[in-house]
């Protein structure tokens, strides 16, 4: 049996190991020139509450929290008990200036949330997290966060475009099939995926909110062939199980582009984006 047939290409998705991977990558691409806004909205002369959604392992915190000065309240939210501890752990301690970093954790339905449940929240942050929502959960989030009179550090959402170098004449296939499971219909919730970051954009901006946008793209390159290959597996197994006639095509192209990783001959941009929304009574200057 094949490789792709004989894997759910969800296998793995959100364990700590493939989390650790990515971090490095992750705090790579994320949008620094977003950093400078959100320090002139957050006081300097109190507590900065933090509410992270869907934290994982937190490796947003653990980039963040030493990023903003002042002292900070983390409240880190995620189903999974086990990533939650390890989150914990992982934050550091000290924020930018020195100033004390704290942190709890709450196990809760981060689609859940609203206004009221966010009262006192300086920031929300989420990272990889708006592509697995809906558009109704998208658009109830945004007001809850805008009600809230919050910000919000929105990062690392998917937009669908992928650049592999050398290229190959089933890239377009792959990606196309790809996009379409991020946008599959799984529990009766039909998933945002590369829509996300245009719908979240738009649900904020009704609401009046302030919305900067800026990319944040994944770039691999030869130096970072285990994770090129641990991505390959589940990009190409996502468009498999979305198109299963992609077989056994995509069992020879996955094939060849492992043993192009495996010879540090690889290039990958997997292009994503960030949000940093400020509330409406807040101008910020082009």
């Amino acid at each position: 049996m094949s490789e792709l047939a004989s894997e759910s290409c969800d296998t793995g998705a959100y364990s700590p190991e493939w989390l650790s991977l990515r971090e490095p990558a992750d705090a790579a691409a994320r949008a620094p020139q977003l950093l400078e806004p959100l320090r002139e909205f957050l006081p300097d002369d109190e507590e900065v509450v933090i509410r992270d959604l869907g934290c994982g392992t937190g490796s947003l915190g653990r980039w963040l929290a030493a990023r903003l000065p002042g002292t900070q309240h983390w409240i880190l939210h995620d189903h999974d008990t086990a990533l939650l501890a390890h989150a914990r752990a992982g934050l550091p301690r000290t924020a930018l200036d020195g100033s004390p970093v704290d942190v709890v954790t709450e196990q809760r339905d981060v689609t859940a949330l609203r206004a009221p449940d966010l009262d006192g929240t300086s920031l929300v942050t989420a990272s990889a997290l708006l592509d697995l929502l809906t558009k109704d959960e998208v658009t109830a989030l945004a007001g809850a966060i805008v009600g809230a009179g919050c910000a919000a550090l929105l990062m690392l959402s998917v937009d669908g475009r992928v650049e592999l170098s050398p290229a190959d004449p089933l890239d377009d296939e792959i990606a196309a099939a790809f996009n379409a499971h991020q946008r599959r219909i799984t529990g009766g919730r039909r998933l945002l995926g590369p829509a996300a970051l245009d719908v979240a954009a738009t649900a904020f901006g009704r609401l009046g909110a302030t919305v900067l946008r800026a990319e944040s793209a994944w770039r691999l390159g030869p130096d970072q062939a285990e994770l090129q290959r641990q991505w390959l597996r589940g990009w190409v197994g996502a468009a498999v199980e979305q198109v299963p006639d992609l077989l056994p095509a995509a069992d020879v192209y996955l094939q060849r582009r492992l043993e192009m990783a495996q010879s540090h001959e690889l290039h990958a941009v997997i292009h994503h984006g960030d949000l940093l929304v400020l509330p409406p009574s807040l101008e910020v200057a082009a």
